[in-house]
């Protein structure tokens, strides 16, 4: 199939764009299914049935000692750029039921090398390239090279945020393109850099090409979920997968430093144990292009930082958050006449909203 780059820089519609809080899902007329319980919400991944998640690759949700805890919750987690999980027998069963993350001069590097090592990308069955700008044609030359030479390594690259790099990156042999620049609540680039593409209609200008283009590419919606219905909404426009960061941070089992009064709790079990107990334990939360995470990956010379730090309390168990996430989406489901999560993703209807909607049923 041949790859075309496409070129927008000077394409200008006068067309609105969305965002997920701009509209609300609608039931279906008529719907045969009596119970949510008949809805399914697992998908496969890798031969797994896993809900239609992924824990962003943050220092501050995911790590090497926490990423299990995701997997067992049905929750793909992504391993931030830096942290390897070191090898042994538990990790070779799950090592297929997580990314990876590199950067892409790093990834450029190894493919370059002759030098074989432990931690090399090709070593990995799922491998995240992490990048804030996923526009580069130096990505799409990267990823039609690793699936040249490694077919079998799903690959996940991103962000983007134009619905046809998307289709790009999916033509040059991405398994999963992530969509959403600027949208996170940890990312400034929208606020700072003016670049940003309102999620709601990223999501489906994307899942439209897929649907008319053939392309088996999975959509990845990143950032800015500030709820459970901002999250159901993303899977009903035609996201896959959602990838969270924000609202994981919030559970007791996310990685990071506990805080209580400002001052770091140095062990995990009496944190959780003053959280039970009602105090207001909290985590630091950061995008991961802030000068203390450019420092902690050895960089020499600091480029201005388009992410915030801030600490945000803990809300609730990781089990508890998914219970709830698992009976809501059944929920929207069988309002919308779906079983299975295919017959969902990309098919609910909706409508546009004013604030005062909104409002209504923002509690």
């Amino acid at each position: 199939m041949g790859l075309f780059i496409y070129n927008t820089c000077k394409t200008i519609t006068m067309d609105r764009k969305w965002d997920l809080r701009d509209i609300a899902i609608i039931p279906t007329i008529q719907s045969d299914i009596s119970s949510r319980k008949e809805c399914l919400v697992k998908t496969d991944f890798n031969g797994k049935g896993m809900l239609p998640l992924m824990a962003s690759p943050m220092d501050t949700v995911v790590c090497e000692k926490n990423y299990e805890t995701f997997i067992d919750h049905g929750i793909v987690p992504c391993m931030p750029r830096g942290l390897h999980v070191k090898p042994s027998g538990k990790w070779y069963y799950k090592r297929s039921l997580y990314f990876q993350s590199f950067g892409l001069a790093e990834i450029e590097s190894q493919l370059k090398s002759e030098e074989k090592n432990l931690y090399d990308f090709y070593t990995y069955p799922n491998i995240l390239i992490d990048i804030a700008n996923g526009h580069m044609e130096r990505l799409v030359n990267v990823v039609r090279e690793i699936k040249n030479k490694f077919p079998d390594i799903k690959l996940m690259v991103g962000n983007v945020a134009n619905p046809l790099t998307y289709k790009n990156l999916a033509m040059a042999g991405a398994d999963y393109v992530r969509i959403s620049i600027g949208s996170g609540a940890g990312c400034t680039t929208a606020a700072n850099v003016a670049i940003n593409y309102p999620l709601g209609s990223l999501i489906s200008e994307c899942h439209k090409i897929k649907k008319e283009s053939y392309l088996e590419t999975k959509i990845v919606a990143d950032g800015g979920m500030q709820g459970y219905d901002d999250i159901i909404k993303a899977l009903g426009l035609g996201a896959d997968f959602v990838m969270i960061g924000s609202l994981f941070n919030k559970a007791m089992q996310s990685a990071g430093f506990n805080y209580l009064w400002g001052k770091r709790i140095k062990s995990y079990e009496l944190a959780k144990t003053l959280w039970k107990w009602g105090f207001p334990v909290k985590k630091k939360y950061r995008g991961m292009s802030t000068k203390a995470v450019q420092r902690s990956w050895g960089k020499s010379k600091l480029v201005t930082a388009e992410g915030i730090t801030k600490y945000q309390k803990i809300e609730y168990n990781l089990s508890q958050w998914v219970e709830n996430f698992e009976d809501y989406l059944r929920s929207n489901m069988s309002y919308c006449g779906s079983r299975t999560l295919p017959e969902f993703i990309g098919e609910a209807e909706y409508v546009f909203i004013t604030e005062n909607a909104l409002r209504r049923f923002t509690k």
